[in-house]
């Protein structure tokens, strides 16, 4: 066992490096001019010169920029600011039911509910209209893409904060919550000012690699801006993606400047958040030593609560109007709801949806259990060696999800071309695996560490062998953790837009590119449709990895919950 176990690792290492090596190399060499398939032989400036030369170029990188910022800081202290208001109290356990379903929704689902929501001719302004605005048509409001892009960081927003929340939650138990509360209460703190200064700073070093990712995955996100972003100028990696797939080879050398300025972007980005984080922590103990103690803070914790759950209520009512817009008939505005509903829609769509549907369900399982394997064999191996990996390892880990897609995708799909696998099933999957295996793990190592080795040592003890053991004994008792990672993963390879795009050149699709792709046509009703089932796909796998084990289990008591 120890043979097989020992590959976990490496396996993971390779996976987590190899293709964003080969991906950076395959972008930044063409960024300079050299690229010999297109009759680049020799190094050049002229790429980055013509980057430079494009309208409105700083804009898009501005808007990138602000865009990965703003959504890290406001989501982040969002969650900071409830969990410090609500940790503990039974309304805190319900509003985390409440926004814990919606880490699955993939971020395009999500951008469509919400642009569904507050489009001039969305739910909300049908709501309150006419009574209250007078609108018996659609106003000429610019309100999705608008040109300062702040309904695509709403969007953006409203989606990272259950992710942060999750990640939070897992680093509370580590810093004894209830125990540090009551002694700051004691003291005279106020409950927000109290996390603050005695629980946040243990806190947020444990969280500090998921903020990294959110900000590398906002500056750099294609889906959410292609739905929610302004167009004139769309920010940076939008353009990328439009000058990578332009049937103009010559213009591949600017979209690899361009990913080369998308990593720049991204990198000064996270520079400007540590210097924020410095800023923050002597903000903090200055007003720590002041003595600020700020017993009101009623008004904090009530709003905190209330933005929570405006962010979670605003993709629910979203997703409810998708799964409405797909059974619609006549639905004229004002109306709240359709004057008829009806199968038609879904009739017209059914046979335009197999092969998108199956290319979802391969790629995400294949790619999801063979994540599942690599996480496996790497957790028993730090069981053999008898410690967890270092800080290092779990910066590795994070390496795929810290470097922007487009910065070694790019790259990537060049060497997949030049290897003829382009547009299979293979390099799909791979490609999809590169992100799928961080979660992966992540999702398993808490359950697999808790697992109480007492009953190894039982079996052990009744003459089991290793093997016996871990097949027999381990796998069955971690039945649960394991499916919900495989839940996990089938909902991030759901949601992977850009890598699809890249890598399936148009001849693999999947629901959420086609969904994506039929968003610029303007068909709400298809769009539900595609957008419905992006929702349902990852909802059935934590159905299944709920009821499952619960079937497995019904008749043994303590295996239960």
């Amino acid at each position: 066992m120890a043979m097989l176990t020992r590959l976990g690792p490496l396996l993971a290492i390779g996976v987590l490096t190899v293709p964003v090596a080969f991906g950076l190399a395959g972008t930044l060499l063409p960024a300079f001019g050299f690229l010999p398939v297109l009759g680049g032989m020799r190094f050049s400036l002229a790429p980055l010169t013509a980057l430079f030369a494009e309208p409105a170029i700083f804009s898009s990188a501005l808007m990138s920029l602000v865009a990965g910022l703003a959504t890290a800081l406001v989501s982040l202290v969002v969650v900071m600011l409830f969990t410090a208001a609500w940790s503990g109290t039974r309304a805190f356990a319900r509003v985390q039911h409440l926004v814990s379903p919606l880490l699955s929704v993939p971020h395009a689902a999500a951008a469509f509910a919400l642009a569904f929501l507050i489009a001039p001719s969305g739910l909300i302004a049908r709501v309150i209209s006419p009574e209250l605005t007078g609108w018996q048509r659609p106003p000429d409001l610019l309100i999705v893409h608008d040109p300062l892009g702040l309904s695509m960081m709403v969007g953006l927003i409203v989606k990272e904060i259950p992710f942060l929340l999750l990640v939070t939650l897992a680093a509370l138990p580590q810093v004894k919550p209830a125990r540090t509360r009551a002694l700051i209460a004691s003291m005279g703190y106020g409950r927000v000012a109290g996390f603050i200064f005695g629980l946040w700073p243990s806190i947020y070093p444990q969280i500090r690699l998921p903020v990294f990712a959110v900000i590398a995955f906002a500056t750099s996100v294609v889906d959410v801006a292609v739905i929610l972003g302004p167009t004139t100028p769309a920010p940076l990696a939008v353009r990328l993606v439009g000058w990578m797939n332009d049937p103009d080879l010559s213009l591949r050398y600017l979209a690899s400047a361009g990913a080369l300025l998308q990593l720049f972007v991204t990198a000064v980005a996270i520079g400007l958040w540590i210097l924020f984080e410095r800023l923050a922590a002597r903000l903090r103990d200055r007003c720590a030593l002041a003595g600020w103690r700020l017993r009101a803070d009623a008004p904090v914790r009530w709003s905190a609560l209330l933005l929570m759950l405006l962010s979670g209520g605003a993709i629910f009512a979203g997703l409810a109007t998708l799964a409405l817009w797909s059974v619609a008939g006549l639905w004229q505005y004002p109306d709240v709801l359709p004057s008829s509903f009806g199968l038609r829609n879904w009739m017209r769509v059914l046979p335009h949806l197999a092969g998108p549907l199956g290319t979802t369900l391969l790629v995400g399982l294949a790619s999801t259990l063979a994540a599942a394997i690599i996480a496996i064999l790497c957790l028993a191996r730090e069981d053999e060696m008898g410690h967890a990996p270092g800080r290092w390892a779990m910066a590795l880990l994070y390496l795929p999800l810290v470097v922007p897609q487009v910065a070694f995708l790019f790259g990537l799909q060049l060497l997949f071309i030049l290897s003829g696998v382009q547009a299979t099933l293979t390099a799909l999957v791979l490609a999809h695996l590169v992100f799928v295996l961080p979660y992966a793990y992540l999702s398993l190592k808490d359950p697999w560490r808790a697992f109480d080795r007492r009953y190894d040592q039982l079996a052990a003890g009744l003459g089991k062998g290793a093997w016996r053991r871990f097949l027999f004994v381990r796998l069955p008792m971690l039945t649960r953790p394991i499916l919900a990672v495989v839940a996990i993963g089938f909902a991030v390879s759901v949601g992977l837009y850009l890598p699809t795009v890249l890598i399936g050149a148009g001849r693999l699709t999947t629901i959420t590119s086609e969904a994506v792709a039929l968003g610029a046509g303007g068909n709400r009703r298809v769009i539900g449709i595609y957008a419905f089932l992006q929702m349902m796909l990852p909802a059935v796998g934590f159905a299944v990895a709920t009821i499952v084990p619960a079937l497995i289990f019904r008749r043994l008591r303590d295996m239960q919950v």
